[in-house]
């Protein structure tokens, strides 16, 4: 791949001199000088593989910026120094939460201001590659797809082309505290009959907890034979979310009101929910690993296994990739694709491991015995394996008010789950075709 990819931008930049020039789109610029001979090798990097695989030459004099979250600071800076004794290239850390960084680089993109190397969560990537921001990541593609996994490298790929670097997954699964109930349940109808034994609402005593007017967590509903987007979550068009599955779906999730959760959906939150459990009155809770850090200083013995299955079918979650890009605009696009390799490696993700806490997405990775050795990861990382990256188009934005709208009314006033499904995915279809009203 690499040396068809070499040969062939020598031969298109030949021609492309003979005819006198043409207008280059930016996805190829300076990508002539990659070379199958590997760069300086200078100093020591726990970087596996690099060696062995061939690398881009990286552009004279470059130098790089990369933005991070504070969070990440210590694995950022940690890999640089080991990429920079290793190719002599010097990388500087500037601090931008993830979530921020799409909107930042609109603007100083263009403007010649942003980072060389920008790192965010997939579901951004429809709005960076629709505007022109990043550049797909084609030397090292099969390098990626193969170590990676699959769910991870679909999630950092638009319109058929991997643009991102995988580097960390993220999902929620379910905590359980083990003093109340030692092994976690397999199934929702098990979770049901464990509430009828457990339940106190005077007491604050429930069985499970979730936040139920949230669809990010009420996905697993609609996964027992439904979906949003069809094609990967890439099809505006195909709109799966009223399907004879999700219908389905939809009606157990109202039935759990009453057999588990009696409360209205505005009355559980993210800290309610929170301080039962750490206050040991709640014995489940569906949430994700930053929680982990709370629930660990309140001294609760917990555990964490994947979502019980609905309706016989496997509860798929929705997940989050984070991964490196690099700027469309950036003055060293070569070194800039070496950077978000060497960064995004086996080695480097178990780094970020022991730094902190970032779950891999090489399968290697999480394969090691340093995050199957850690059973808390364990269980994230099983419900990962049958999640459903959350859709990066740009249209994902349309869902979320009607289809929350949706559960909310099927909870709160017992409403047809089907009526209820059918209306939100027509408010759905009028928003992405602009005819939604004003």
């Amino acid at each position: 791949m690499k040396k068809w990819f070499v040969m062939s931008l020598i031969v298109a930049l030949f021609i492309v001199s003979a005819c006198g020039g043409t207008k280059n789109d930016g996805k190829t610029e300076n990508a002539a000088n990659a070379t199958n001979a590997p760069a300086n090798n200078a100093g020591g990097s726990t970087n596996e593989g690099a060696a062995d695989d061939e690398e881009i030459q990286p552009e004279e004099g470059a130098s790089l910026l990369v933005w991070e979250s504070k969070e990440e600071r210590p694995f950022v800076e940690a890999i640089s120094k080991e990429f920079t004794e290793k190719y002599g290239i010097e990388v500087k850390f500037e601090e931008v939460g993830a979530a921020d960084q799409v909107t930042k680089l609109t603007t100083d993109g263009p403007a010649g201001l942003g980072a060389d190397v920008v790192v965010f969560p997939h579901d951004n990537l429809g709005r960076a590659v629709t505007a022109g921001l990043v550049l797909p990541n084609d030397f090292y593609e099969e390098q990626a797809k193969s170590a990676n996994s699959e769910i991870a490298v679909n999630a950092v790929s638009y319109g058929g082309t991997l643009y991102g670097y995988p580097r960390s997954i993220e999902t929620y699964a379910l905590f359980y505290n083990k003093a109340l109930i030692p092994e976690a349940p397999k199934t929702f109808d098990e979770i049901v009959a464990f509430a009828k034994t457990y339940n106190d609402v005077p007491n604050n005593k429930f069985a499970l907890m979730w936040e139920v007017g949230n669809f990010y967590f009420n996905y697993p509903f609609i996964s027992t034979g439904g979906y949003v987007y069809g094609e990967n979550g890439q099809n505006k068009d195909d709109i799966g979310l009223n399907t004879e599955g999700a219908v389905n779906g939809l009606k157990y999730y109202g039935s759990l009101k009453d057999s588990i959760l009696p409360l209205n959906s505005g009355d559980i939150t993210y800290d309610i929910k929170k301080g039962m459990f750490t206050a040991g009155t709640l014995a489940m809770d569906i949430n994700g690993p930053w929680t982990i850090a709370d629930y660990k200083s309140a001294g609760i013995d917990f555990g964490v296994a994947p979502i019980p299955s609905i309706n016989g079918q496997a509860a798929s979650s929705f997940s989050g990739v984070k991964a490196w890009y690099v700027n469309q605009f950036s003055k060293y696009p070569n070194a800039a694709r070496l950077f978000a390799n060497f960064a995004s490696t086996k080695a480097a993700q178990l780094k970020d491991f022991e730094l902190t806490g970032a779950i891999p997405a090489n399968t290697e990775a999480t394969n090691d015995s340093a995050v199957q050795g850690n059973d808390i990861v364990k269980g994230f990382v099983a419900q990962f394996n049958q999640s459903t990256p959350m859709p990066s188009i740009p249209e994902m934005g349309n869902v979320w008010s009607p289809i929350a709208a949706a559960f909310s009314d099927v909870w709160n006033s017992g409403k047809d789950a089907k009526a209820a499904l059918d209306n939100a995915v027509q408010q759905i279809k009028d928003a992405n075709n602009g005819t939604a009203a004003k």
